[in-house]
């Protein structure tokens, strides 16, 4: 069975989405979503990066990180899987109820059923590179191995 997921919170994998209230502490900081790390971590070093933590909500972050009036870090491209595992590691391993949702998908396949995002989710007509999809499943061998 492949499992898919996107923004809808409420549903069995809701958790999975970056958009989930599962808040965590990384680098000193409290971060309220993982959506919200993943942003600001785009304007490291600048104001950019609290004003972005603070957002009201998962949609502020992820509005206010896609402002290109911002200046997005040079090496953005080369490092932004691993930021966004990175923070899905922190988020899966400091809420344990979630961390065993992500368990219990076992060997399945993680789908982020994201009908435009072609780059972490599978797009409209399922040739995204599910990049988001693919570390969750990374992830979930990470936490199977500690």
């Amino acid at each position: 069975m492949t499992i898919y997921f996107y923004s809808q919170l409420d549903e069995p994998y809701g958790c999975l989405s970056n958009f989930s209230p599962h808040g965590f502490e990384l680098d000193g900081l409290w971060w309220p979503t993982s959506e919200h790390y993943f942003q600001a971590q785009k304007f490291v070093g600048t104001e950019h990066l609290e004003e972005i933590r603070l957002a009201k909500t998962p949609a502020d972050a992820a509005k206010m990180g896609r402002e290109r009036s911002r200046p997005l870090r040079k090496d953005w491209e080369e490092i932004k899987d691993d930021v966004m595992e990175r923070g899905l590691l922190c988020k899966f391993q400091t809420h344990q109820d979630i961390g065993q949702i992500l368990l219990d998908t076992g060997d399945e396949l993680i789908i982020e059923d994201a009908p435009y995002d072609y780059y972490w989710g599978c797009g409209q007509d399922g040739s995204g590179k599910n990049r988001l999809g693919e570390i969750l499943m990374k992830v979930r061998t990470r936490l199977r191995n500690l």
